[in-house]
């Protein structure tokens, strides 16, 4: 997933089920220049994403006494 995030950041938006993130990603990834940033957000995102499913599970676990 890091890697689609890399190289086609619309479409890792688009597999997380986050359309608006995904057109505004593809418009920043139309140009040369914003290809960076916007892989940058999306591998961002996907790293925060997986943090608070981790945070979520976490939460439930001490919530259940484990």
């Amino acid at each position: 997933m890091i890697l689609i995030a890399i190289l086609l950041p619309a479409l890792s938006f688009l597999l997380r089920g986050k359309i608006l993130h995904a057109i505004l990603c593809f418009v920043l990834q139309i140009t040369i220049i914003g290809w960076l940033p916007a892989a940058l957000w999306a591998v961002f995102s996907l790293h925060n994403a997986r943090e608070e499913r981790r945070t979520a599970r976490i939460v439930r676990a001490m919530r259940n006494g484990r």
